[in-house]
């Protein structure tokens, strides 16, 4: 195991850290679909860029986390991998 993951499992440990780690769940879920997608399709962010209309400084703003995108700017971007956007509500599941 490295040293990341362990430092990890230890933080999240504390109950206030996992909460809040667990609440950035969806967006760093849409942040790694997006960058898989765009791998899997050999684009680079500049490509990506002329596709969408989105700066390249943007989606690279988007891609470390540091820009919270828009429903509209998620929905240029999926449109632009060629991807289609579900969101999704679904019951939580029950704590125990």
């Amino acid at each position: 195991m490295s040293s990341y993951d362990e430092l990890k499992k230890q933080l999240l440990n504390n109950p206030k850290v996992k909460a809040e780690y667990d609440a950035l769940e969806p967006e760093f879920n849409i942040i790694q679909a997006m960058i898989d997608a765009r791998k899997q399709q050999n684009l680079t962010q500049e490509e990506l860029s002329r596709k969408t209309g989105i700066t390249q400084a943007d989606i690279s703003r988007i891609e470390n986390g540091t820009r919270n995108p828009s429903l509209e700017m998620v929905k240029r971007l999926a449109r632009g991998l060629g991807l289609q956007l579900k969101l999704e509500l679904i019951p939580r599941p029950e704590k125990r």
